[in-house]
């Protein structure tokens, strides 16, 4: 079984939020890694890309691959009730 097994601080960064618990990289570096992590962005992101990464800080916190949330996804939207709560 896969795993991500990765630098923590780097996807912490990329989401300016902590998923993996308090990280003091976030005070020090509050911009983007990579190269061109300090560039000015683009001001407003898709709709699809804010879903996009709100599906990935969740597969991050819980640790899943992408069939295995794919799989949660559909027994939430099987189950009564909010999709999205049942799912968290």
């Amino acid at each position: 079984m896969a795993r991500y097994i990765g630098p923590k601080s780097k996807i912490a960064r990329k989401f300016k939020e902590p998923i993996f618990g308090p990280d003091r990289v976030l005070d020090k570096k509050n911009y983007p890694p990579g190269q061109h992590g300090l560039t000015s962005r683009r001001a407003k992101k898709s709709e699809y890309a804010v879903q996009l990464a709100e599906k990935q800080k969740a597969k991050y916190t819980y640790g899943l691959l992408e069939r295995q949330f794919e799989n949660l996804f559909h027994k939430a939207a099987r189950k009564k009730g909010i999709t999205g709560e049942n799912l968290l």
